[in-house]
């Protein structure tokens, strides 16, 4: 992909990024390696501790003062094969300083070691854990919020999926950053040659592979491996997607949006344009990452009653 594509704001940050080789193994694995040595990105102004379940381990992010009654299980992305919680422990604190937010993040397991549903077991165990200590922080646990962002995004709505299907508690909203949603996208090896920043289609047909244990596309998939597979959409909670125009995501997040609309359900799709894939991660202070960040936390305001 040219950078001419990519939004003027974003060009100079983008240009300086290479394309990484997410689907060789041995870069994946050094990679983790160096990840799991990244000190976290600690902010005082919140308060922080961490848990450890049986498959997950968690970060909690709980305002200073009065929260407000609400919570949000946050799930990170990586392609399902890479990424820790504590690289998202800037957006998780920013979620508890302004909207006052009690916010639970999950360190899920990774494919290829632990494919599905180890990923999606942890996300399980970690909403349950905070179900059960939501009171105790003063949250009522009808009104937490799942989302994520690219494979956590994916993961959060596989989660809703399957809460739906058990009759639990049910999330108020999902809140879905350029959610990978879709395995038969990897499939399609015309979309090699774009060459996407960030997350290209030989890096998300590497982690669909390893976390299906099986190629992408194939006839027969257990439910809530692959969230776009999933015919019923009906009586899923309230949605908000949000995705830039040249993200590899881009059209299975728009066709996810459609569908769930068509089925009933109150969802809010925001695209971006001349946006790649974790453009607001990237660079923060852009202008179109303040706005973009916007509209979620307006969403967020909006189904929360805040």
């Amino acid at each position: 992909m040219k950078i001419d594509n990519i939004h003027p704001e974003l060009r100079k940050a983008f240009s300086r990024i290479p394309s990484l080789p997410f689907h060789n193994r041995f870069f994946l694995k050094l990679l983790n390696t160096v990840t799991k040595m990244i000190p976290a990105a600690r902010d005082d102004t919140v308060q922080f501790s961490q848990r450890t379940l049986d498959g997950a381990g968690l970060r909690i992010y709980r305002p200073q003062g009065k929260a407000c009654g609400a919570g949000l299980l946050w799930i990170h992305g990586g392609g399902l094969i890479t990424g820790a919680a504590k690289m998202d422990d800037r957006e998780c604190a920013q979620y508890a300083k302004e909207l006052k937010l009690v916010v639970v993040s999950v360190d899920y397991r990774l494919a290829p070691k632990h494919p599905f549903p180890a990923a999606l077991h942890d996300c399980m165990e970690a909403w349950r854990w905070f179900q059960y200590k939501a009171p105790s922080w003063g949250v009522d646990p009808a009104r937490i919020v799942i989302s994520g962002m690219s494979a956590g995004g994916g993961l959060a709505a596989s989660l809703s999926q399957r809460l739906y299907d058990e009759g639990a508690v049910q999330p108020i909203a999902q809140a879905l950053f350029y959610p990978m949603l879709d395995d038969r996208t990897a499939a399609r090896q015309d979309l090699d040659n774009i060459k996407h920043r960030i997350w290209n289609n030989k890096s998300n047909r590497a982690g669909w592979s390893w976390y299906l244990n099986n190629d992408p596309g194939a006839q027969d998939l257990p439910a809530y491996a692959v969230p776009a597979r999933r015919d019923q959409l009906t009586g899923l909670p309230a949605a908000w997607i949000g995705v830039g125009d040249v993200d590899l995501f881009y059209q299975e997040g728009c066709r996810y949006a459609k569908r769930l609309s068509e089925a009933g359900v109150d969802c809010q799709l925001d695209t971006v344009a001349q946006a790649p894939h974790a453009f607001d991660r990237i660079v923060p202070k852009a202008q179109i990452s303040q706005n973009f960040i916007g509209k979620n936390h307006h969403f967020l305001r909006r189904v929360l009653n805040l």
